[in-house]
């Protein structure tokens, strides 16, 4: 039971970090202004998906609906002619968003059943 209420809460932070990993193209061309505004553009999606995160952490239930939407309402916007793209960077949210959900109903499951 402790697997899984860390296992999603690990998988979105490391899908998290690597999401982040793609700002850093913006430090390769402009004055130190601009390389850094451009790296706060580029960090917006992952300022929301932490957000998502702490919602998430808090309450599993609706968290994990949030990254099941998230990961299938993104799909098409991201698919660049391989679906590597789509599993690299979809499926981690996706597996956490279910991961989230099971985690919740086996806890609610397990509040419900007496000690003997």
């Amino acid at each position: 039971m402790k697997l899984l209420t860390l296992l999603p809460r690990l998988i979105s932070i490391l899908a998290i970090g690597f999401v982040s990993i793609f700002s850093l193209d913006a430090f390769d061309h402009g004055t130190f202004s601009e390389q850094l505004f451009d790296f706060m553009m580029h960090m917006i999606p992952t300022f929301v998906l932490i957000i998502i995160l702490a919602i998430a952490w808090k309450w599993e239930l609706i968290g994990g609906i949030i990254y099941v939407l998230l990961g299938i309402g993104i799909s098409p916007l991201i698919y660049t002619n391989s679906y590597l793209t789509i599993i690299l960077i979809t499926f981690p949210f996706i597996l956490s968003g279910l991961l989230f959900i099971l985690s919740h109903f086996l806890r609610k499951k397990s509040s419900k059943i007496p000690n003997p």
